[in-house]
């Protein structure tokens, strides 16, 4: 990032031993995750041949994220996020043995795989907003989009790759077989945690960015006095009252809401634009994956060079003008291109806001931040595609759908660049002598790298 600063570790070759560690545990857990998502599906098919059942288990893993995403969200922020994670990995490992072992007794039911869907998608919401809140305690500010660039690059790469050794797999030995290999993948990813040395809660006593032992002491005790709603309304006031969280939330919540039956439609468009088989819409799907690795990995050194402006938002808007191309495409291998584009493009953008939002937020509060962000793109998505289906249902065109979307998204973008914070978001982050003088003299500026009060209501009244 720019000149902003952290209280963070200095950043070092490959981004530093522990992030190593966390950076190799999570490329293996991704893996096997991408296993399971082919798998799971696959397996309901197999026991009801219903598509209202592989509804509802999509469902299943849906509802957490309504029900009990600004709850997990706080509590991450009141608990050592750590071992939070590492007990999410092995509950985890265990909830999705269940289907193997349920099907060696030969008791297996699409009713169980709905129950281990909704257990493992609530467990993944705590392990997902402890590991955004962790990212900045592993790494420099200015390592912040390399490092969560490297994280998705591997969750993509993991997608492309583990769905074909699953279908591999499934031809040899039995679905819920297949499951045992994201079961070892957690205790893969779980052992790595173990082994990183450096706290991710910054009022830890031991932590290396705490900076003092006092002042760790009296913040836990503080926050032990509240309660838990009360840690979900300061993280929600938190975020409503800050401008550029604000923009981003809205703006990823009409994004959620509008862009999304671009991939839900996918298949539709596919077959019926580009006349494509099931071996076709694979390499299709396999190309948004390919984009999303490329441009991961290219997040880091665009940010380097360029603002948050021109690439997040820039990204957004080539996104929405490649989803105009694409809705007159009747030419395979171009839509392929462009799919791939068109993915890699959205990760561009969420990596930009994410890593946005762990350079602005205080520490102790990423995990709220993060569920907030988990709540509304969730809320907005069932939504929006519901609406592009319908739209599409009565106009009796995917290409004018498309078309529209691609203008919306566009239009969109544009909005906010102009008349909102995100044109020029670097001037909330933190200053480094601002981090500077919170290590070393007490203040108004807060060491776990939020910019002072003070200086935070100013840039807010002049927006």
């Amino acid at each position: 990032m720019p000149s902003a600063a952290l209280s963070a570790p200095a950043s070092a070759p490959g981004l530093g031993r522990d992030f190593r560690l966390f950076f190799a545990g999570q490329t293996v857990s991704n893996f096997g995750s991408a296993v399971t998502l082919f798998a799971l599906p696959l397996l309901v098919y197999d026991l009801s041949g219903s598509a209202l059942d592989l509804g509802i288990a999509t469902a299943a893993a849906t509802l957490p994220y309504l029900l009990f995403g600004l709850i997990l969200g706080a509590w991450v922020d009141r608990v050592d996020r750590r071992r939070l994670m590492v007990a999410s990995d092995l509950a985890q490992a265990a909830t999705i043995t269940v289907i193997p072992v349920l099907a060696a007794l030969d008791l297996l039911s699409v009713w169980a795989i709905y129950a281990v869907a909704f257990a493992s998608s609530t467990l993944k919401i705590a392990f997902d907003s402890a590991q955004f809140a962790a990212i900045p305690s592993l790494v420099a500010a200015d390592d912040l989009v390399t490092a969560n660039g490297r994280i998705q690059a591997s969750f993509s790469a993991a997608t492309v790759a583990g769905p074909p050794l699953a279908g591999f797999l499934a031809a040899r030995v039995s679905i819920p077989a297949v499951l045992l290999v994201d079961t070892a993948t957690f205790l893969v990813s779980a052992a790595t945690l173990a082994l990183i040395r450096r706290r991710f809660n910054p009022d830890a006593p031991d932590a290396p960015d705490a900076p003092d032992a006092r002042e760790g002491r009296e913040g836990r005790e503080g926050r032990g006095r509240t309660s838990v709603r009360n840690d979900i309304a300061e993280g929600l006031r938190y975020v409503w009252t800050h401008p550029v969280l604000r923009a981003i939330s809205l703006m990823m919540l009409l994004v959620n809401l509008v862009a999304n039956t671009v991939t839900a439609q996918l298949v539709l468009f596919a077959k019926e634009r580009l006349g494509a088989g099931p071996g076709q819409i694979g390499v299709l799907f396999a190309a948004g994956g390919a984009g999303v690795v490329v441009l991961s990995l290219a997040a880091g050194p665009l940010r380097r060079r360029l603002p948050f402006g021109p690439v997040a938002l820039g990204s957004l808007i080539v996104s929405g003008l490649a989803t105009v191309v694409l809705a007159f495409t009747t030419r395979f291998w171009p839509a392929v291109l462009l799919e791939g584009l068109l993915a890699g493009l959205g990760m561009l953008f969420n990596i930009n806001t994410a890593s946005l939002r762990q350079a602005i937020v205080p520490n102790r509060l990423l995990g709220r931040v993060m569920s907030v962000a988990m709540v509304l793109a969730t809320a907005a998505s069932p939504i929006g595609v519901l609406v592009g289906g319908w739209a599409i249902e009565r106009t009796g065109s995917v290409v004018l759908v498309y078309a529209a979307i691609g203008v919306l998204t566009a239009l969109i973008a544009i909005g906010f660049a102009v008349f909102s914070p995100l044109g020029h978001a670097e001037r909330y982050l933190p200053a480094p002598q601002e981090v500077r003088a919170a290590t070393t003299a007490p203040g108004p500026a807060v060491a776990d790298g939020s910019m002072s009060w003070e200086s935070r209501t100013r840039l807010q009244n002049e927006s």
